[in-house]
């Protein structure tokens, strides 16, 4: 496993997502096709624990938050950013999703949320806002921003 096969695999998922909507009907699907009871979900949440050992995920942090951003769009996940955050019942920064937001909220200790959502993927669509919150324990999520869009506010 390695920075590469992280890479191949959100390009697939990415792939999967081009030109639909972001919305409830992307989450179901993704909820579907890529269970967060599954094999693409485990691999991911390898993929993470590695990338976070071997420092080429989330090398940075503030706030109690492992952060940074693994693929920008126009590489190999097409309009996609690809970024990963660690987050232990935390609030993160309020900010926007001009172009809408898609996440994987991946367990790692006790029965973390991420803002309402249980572990697995959640849909925010274009013009949404919120200060990321993950409560009830420790979880990484992966966000893929449409061309990368996201605008952190005063709030």
């Amino acid at each position: 496993m390695s920075a590469e096969a992280f890479s191949d695999l959100l390009s697939s998922i990415a792939a999967r997502l081009d030109g639909l909507p972001l919305d409830a009907d992307m989450a179901d699907l993704l909820n579907t096709d890529y269970p967060s009871n599954g094999p693409d979900f485990a691999r991911l949440a390898a993929l993470c624990a590695e990338g976070e050992r071997d420092g080429w995920l989330m090398s940075r942090e503030a706030g109690g938050i492992r952060f940074g951003r693994a693929i920008k769009p126009g590489g190999g996940a097409g309009r996609f950013s690809v970024d990963v955050v660690r987050m232990k019942d935390v609030k993160g920064p309020h900010h926007t999703h001009p172009n809408g937001e898609i996440g994987a909220v991946i367990p790692l200790d006790g029965a973390p949320r991420f803002d309402a959502f249980e572990p697995g993927w959640y849909v925010y669509p274009p013009g949404s806002a919120h200060h990321p919150t993950v409560t009830g324990g420790d979880a990484y999520v992966i966000y893929l921003l449409p061309e990368g869009v996201i605008e952190f506010t005063r709030h």
